[in-house]
């Protein structure tokens, strides 16, 4: 039991260096292709920053326990709008919202964001809608290249060897094998918990696993404010939960096409879209979140969190 709990912390360690190896890399080869601030924020930042979520998947899929997914990808969207952000708009005294994006795509963002948990009310996820939310994205991504473009205008330096450093690319190539060592770990000590205590492991991936591969999303944050810097990487955290809406169809297509899952996600729908909605409210009206409006959204994952553990028990008991 010890021995597993080491490990498993030990993994999270591990996926926070590998990470960090990854988004600092890609953020140095970003500014020599001179790309452009929003596209590197939201596209490119928010892939890395989602790549511990791709392993820990790939892994799930791989072990034949869909459910770690599920609940790492669901758990992810709600972990960094209703805890990781508010919990630094707390610490911090209030934290400013910088943000490129425009009132209708942000407002697209967000549904694409609750896309899944509403697809998953009924239980499953097929093939049709796994393409469906790879299409989300796809239009998401259609629609801000049109509205910011993806490359600064004149960029060439793409398809410039020259370009690259060897060393970043190493680093990058280090850092995504350290990851996905990390999750073969942390999947197979979920799995272990998860027969230990009885529990379904998509409880432990939707409450602990997704706050574990979210570190990357809270070291920007975390240094960010330590830096005494106010505003955040909005574009990173919105690239980083759209980027689990199209891991989570392709995900669900790798998977045979089909996800099912043990509970009813209505509840956990209606968390989803009231925090978000609140969030949006309170990031549109003064692009700040106050130390009030952090305590709100932290209610909400502290009621959250309450309902699913006490929807886990008589799991647990029996």
């Amino acid at each position: 039991m010890v021995l597993n709990i080491i490990l498993y912390l030990v993994s999270f360690i591990a996926i926070w260096f590998g990470a960090g190896l990854i988004i600092k890399s890609i953020d140095r080869i970003a500014k020599k292709l001179k790309l452009s601030t929003f596209a590197v924020s939201f596209f490119l930042l928010g892939i890395a920053t989602s790549i511990p979520e791709m392993a820990i998947s790939a892994t799930a899929i791989a072990n034949k326990t869909p459910e770690i997914f599920v609940g790492n990808l669901l758990g992810g969207i709600i972990v960094i709008f209703l805890f990781i952000i508010p919990l630094l708009a707390v610490i911090g005294k209030g934290i400013k919202i910088n943000s490129d994006i425009d009132k209708s795509t942000l407002i697209l963002t967000i549904m694409i964001m609750i896309s899944p948990s509403l697809l998953l009310i009924d239980q499953r996820v097929t093939t049709t809608e796994g393409l469906l939310l790879i299409f989300f994205y796809g239009t998401l991504f259609y629609l801000v290249q049109s509205k910011h473009g993806i490359f600064d205008h004149g960029s060439t330096r793409v398809m410039e060897f020259k370009a690259y450093s060897f060393m970043d690319l190493v680093k990058v190539g280090a850092g995504v094998a350290l990851v996905f060592l990390s999750s073969q770990n942390i999947v197979r000590q979920t799995i272990a918990f998860s027969e230990l205590f009885s529990i379904p492991a998509y409880y432990i991936s939707l409450l602990w696993l997704s706050i574990g591969t979210n570190l990357p999303e809270i070291s920007i944050a975390i240094r960010a404010v330590l830096s005494g810097k106010k505003d955040i990487a909005f574009g990173d955290y919105l690239g980083s939960a759209s980027a689990n809406t199209l891991l989570f169809g392709i995900f669900t297509l790798i998977n045979e096409g089909e996800v099912l899952t043990y509970s009813s996600f209505f509840v956990t729908f209606l968390f989803t879209l009231v925090g978000l909605v609140l969030f949006y409210r309170f990031a549109r009206s003064k692009h700040f979140i106050s130390v009030p409006e952090g305590l709100v959204l932290l209610g909400i994952y502290i009621l959250f969190v309450i309902y699913e553990i006490v929807g886990a028990l008589p799991i647990w008991n029996g």
